[in-house]
């Protein structure tokens, strides 16, 4: 026999079409943002994954009459060097650019914020904002001119008696790697600055009072409080920095040669370059999955911290 259920109405179980009603209820508000994305969202990248699968051409009777052909771009693109190097070079700039550049520097940039002296940070923080909040394509031909051969770079290293390189074609991973450091740090500066703030001081003050020194401190309990604000912060500028075209076109080109062509580079150069539309589409679709690949990765670590 099984035991009555002595609780009232108040406290039973809702049941399931009740829990359905609720969740509808409570999605209701939400039904324009849904609506907008699968217009603006789902339906683009829909169409982009059909166009993958179809031989289309910038131009001539392929333009107007494209083929299904199935994952014949596909195949193509996993057996082609190029796109592997591409690859390559995407996750070398997405590592040292975006995970490790603008992190550790936006770290460092956050704690000079909060323990350097005020008019420093003033100073600093401005000079970074401005890099910031320019228009890409302003700040892609500024940063062309900085590292060309007769760039500010080179005239700066001249009155050092120092005669610099060619910066553009003999280290242009590296250059755009730079580049992108310092196009986005500040948004990794006004993250931490934030995070920081919620420490509470006395948490530290006792890792202190208990022998703790500064980077014993930062390590031990700094870090661990905001790990939250870490991952977040790392998924933005990854995806941020995985779709970074304008900064490399302008300053190399994806040259000299292929030697700086990340996967968004390939994906233009292919469909209007060369205009293959439909092997491009199939190489920007293939970036979208790594995009995807990522962002569950950081949701991965951030989900002990949401439960």
């Amino acid at each position: 026999m099984t035991a009555l259920d002595t609780r009232g109405p108040a406290h039973r179980e809702p049941t399931l079409p009740a829990r359905r009603g609720r969740t509808a209820l409570r999605l209701l508000p939400l039904s324009p943002a849904i609506v907008l994305m699968a217009i603006f969202l789902v339906g683009p990248i829909g169409y982009a994954l059909y166009g993958s699968l179809t031989n289309a051409a910038l131009s001539g009777y392929r333009a107007a009459n494209p083929d299904f052909v199935g994952v014949d771009n596909y195949t193509r693109l996993l057996t082609s060097g190029q796109f592997w190097q591409a690859a390559w070079l995407t996750l070398l700039f997405v590592v040292a650019s975006a995970v490790i550049g603008q992190n550790v520097l936006g770290m460092g940039l956050a704690l000079l914020l909060r323990n350097g002296p005020k008019r420093l940070g003033s100073v600093v923080s401005a000079l970074v904002v401005m890099a910031w909040v320019l228009p890409e394509i302003v700040a892609a031909f500024t940063l062309y001119a900085f590292f060309s051969s007769q760039g500010t770079l080179n005239t700066a290293l001249g009155w050092l008696g120092l005669d610099g390189p060619s910066w553009l074609i003999l280290f242009p991973m590296l250059s755009v790697i730079l580049a992108n450091v310092w196009r986005g740090t500040a948004f990794s500066m006004m993250v931490y600055n934030a995070a920081l703030s919620e420490v509470p001081p006395e948490i530290t003050e006792a890792a202190e009072i208990d022998g703790a020194n500064g980077l014993q401190r930062f390590f031990q309990v700094t870090l661990p409080m905001v790990r939250r604000a870490i991952a977040t912060n790392m998924m933005l500028t990854t995806l941020q920095t995985l779709g970074v075209f304008t900064l490399i076109w302008v300053m190399t080109g994806g040259g000299p040669g292929t030697k700086s062509s990340t996967l968004p580079v390939l994906a233009f150069q292919q469909a209007f370059k060369f205009a293959q539309v439909g092997y491009g589409t199939a190489i920007a679709t293939v970036t979208l999955v790594i995009g995807a690949v990522f962002a569950l990765v950081y949701v991965r670590v951030l989900k002990p911290e949401v439960d």
